[in-house]
């Protein structure tokens, strides 16, 4: 039962308690006077003679003794302390063992990585497989932590100053900061969405390549971020927990636009898939982009086709500005 449920109980049984206080003060008084009024005073009769009176007695109580018998006295004998001999003094005495503690204090540690990559590592030793959600400058993703409390990622930086939060279903969680100064070097796109995992995906068609062909990055085809380091393409990250229900899924996708190798273009696809999960249904995602001012938000809604339309395709074209890249 809720406080406020508490109080407002506590208080109506108390109201009542007054209230019944108040009405016995009111009504008793006012109660006698109407019955002093309204009664019939009372007739005094004649006086009754009473006569043939005898009076008796109880028996006698027995007579205590004249002195009652003095207790023995105990014989007198010293008394005698008695020490044990041949037995050596303790050094110390035993000392109370501390009761063991369960350690739930909440940590997470931060290194940044190249790439503006920054590993976390989160640790709850009280939240033992226990999902929490990881939030970051305005992207979410689910995780969760293994047999010892703990959970390591690698997280593609949205801010030079980065601030990522852990956060449990109850509210508790830890907090921490990174400072990414090669966050310059890279621009960097995101789609995020709550649900299941294959409704959403990410494309980047580098130097006028197609669905399928070399130079298409995606979830299948993800490339590594050593490609991004060495100037050479892309790489995308993805973030979240597949397996999960309703799970919250990010797809980032990273580009080295300060070191790329060669000129081009980079087009930037979302690809919506109906799926049993979401046919007939509004599909609510989010889209981040990296800018010299700041982060680019849009929010969108998603309505899905009808669940005859199961395993087609929605693809999204103009959600994100293609990349114009200069060579460097």
């Amino acid at each position: 039962m809720s406080k406020s449920r508490r109080y407002i109980m506590a208080g109506g049984t108390f109201a009542c308690a007054l209230g019944i206080g108040f009405f016995m003060q009111a009504q008793t008084p006012s109660g006698s006077i109407i019955a002093a009024q309204t009664s019939a005073l009372p007739v005094i009769e004649k006086p009754v003679d009473i006569s043939q009176i005898e009076l008796t007695s109880a028996e006698a109580a027995p007579t205590p003794p004249a002195a009652m018998p003095a207790p023995a006295a105990l014989p007198a004998m010293p008394v005698k302390l008695a020490v044990a001999e041949g037995i050596a003094a303790p050094d110390a005495l035993p000392q109370e063992e501390t009761a063991p503690t369960f350690d739930c204090a909440y940590e997470m540690q931060v290194a940044t990585r190249k790439a503006a990559m920054v590993e976390l590592t989160l640790s709850a030793p009280c939240r033992i497989n226990e999902g929490f959600t990881l939030h970051h400058n305005g992207m979410m993703f689910s995780a969760v932590t293994d047999a010892s409390g703990q959970a390591m990622f690698e997280v593609p930086a949205l801010a030079e100053h980065a601030v990522f939060i852990a956060s449990f279903p109850d509210g508790n969680g830890a907090l921490a900061t990174a400072d990414v100064d090669t966050l310059g070097l890279y621009d960097r796109f995101v789609v995020q969405w709550s649900g299941s995992a294959d409704s959403l995906g990410l494309h980047a068609l580098e130097y006028g390549a197609d669905f399928g062909e070399a130079g298409h990055v995606w979830a299948t085809a993800g490339q590594d971020k050593a490609r991004g380091i060495a100037g050479e393409g892309g790489f995308l990250t993805r973030l979240g927990l597949p397996e999960a229900d309703r799970a919250l899924m990010a797809e980032i996708y990273t580009f080295p636009t300060a070191n790329a190798r060669r000129g081009g273009e980079v087009t930037l696809r979302v690809e919506a898939e109906v799926s049993a999960a979401n046919c007939g249904r509004d599909l609510e995602a989010q889209t981040i982009a990296t800018a010299p001012s700041g982060l680019k938000v849009q929010d969108l809604v998603l309505a899905m086709p009808d669940c005859a339309a199961v395993g087609e395709f929605l693809v999204l074209k103009n959600l994100f500005n293609d990349l114009k890249i200069a060579r460097n």
